[in-house]
């Protein structure tokens, strides 16, 4: 099966990481066939800075994280859709991992790592990993019945983004993206977390209370406004169904294949 990956990057007055973020996707041993750079309302050379690194540039004027996203997973062309922050800084192999993934037999919808902090000291990296991304790892698997995706390290099928595209809040803009289109798939998309696929991140949620009392807000929004519907007991409930439902059809087909 041929594979072709668009890398999209939301940004919003990012030159400076932005610049360090294509610098390593130019270094990839598996090149992205499309570099997607959605300008949320910059103020700076964000946009300047894409063009020089010959990415394709998408102007989405109405700011809100999810709201660029989706402009960027909209536009791209790509039977996968990778996705990074502007400060992230993918490893030489991180786009060559991805394509591996999804090339095996399983049917694979979304393949997520965690990340590690570039810019703060080593106790406050610590923190960051074991509580902050560690913490939204372990709880919203308990609260979605499935690995969360993780928006500075993710990518998805195409074509499962398209199943979902309207459904998302995309107009909220204190909701995170990542969590949001986790929430939106559906009960037989499968999500892989693999926690050896680092993705180098700056620590700036940390670097002050209020950014980070801020994205704080944003996840406990983000739970609450897909809750309806949406309680763990009936995701668990509704992926196992989709589980019995596939190994089903495995049979069946196993059997038809052998009356032939």
């Amino acid at each position: 099966m041929a594979i072709s990956i668009s890398v999209v990057i939301p940004a919003r007055d990012d030159a400076e990481f932005l610049r360090r973020a294509l610098e390593a996707l130019a270094a990839q041993t598996r090149p992205a066939d499309e570099i997607i750079v959605v300008d949320n309302g910059s103020t700076d050379d964000t946009a300047d800075v894409a063009r020089a690194h010959g990415a394709r540039l998408i102007d989405e004027p109405v700011q809100g994280i999810l709201r660029a996203t989706a402009a960027g997973f909209d536009a791209a062309t790509g039977t996968l859709l990778a996705r990074i922050d502007a400060d992230s800084v993918p490893l030489p192999d991180w786009l060559e991992r991805v394509e591996a993934a999804f090339l095996r037999a399983d049917a694979l919808t979304a393949y997520t790592g965690p990340g590690r902090f570039y810019d703060i000291n080593a106790a406050g990296a610590w923190a960051g990993k074991t509580f902050y991304l560690g913490g939204y790892v372990t709880w919203m698997t308990l609260f979605l019945g499935h690995a969360p995706l993780f928006g500075s390290n993710m990518a998805m099928r195409r074509d499962a983004w398209m199943r979902i595209r309207d459904t998302v809040h995309r107009t909220d803009r204190r909701v995170h993206d990542d969590l949001d289109i986790t929430y939106h798939l559906l009960p037989d998309m499968i999500v892989e977390y693999d926690s050896t696929l680092v993705m180098p991140i700056s620590g700036r949620p940390f670097h002050s209370y209020k950014g980070f009392m801020r994205r704080l807000g944003w996840a406990f929004r983000t739970i609450g406004v897909n809750l309806p519907g949406q309680w763990p007991w009936q995701r668990w409930s509704r992926r196992r169904a989709a589980r019995k439902a596939a190994a089903r059809l495995v049979t069946t087909q196993m059997r038809e294949t052998d009356a032939v």
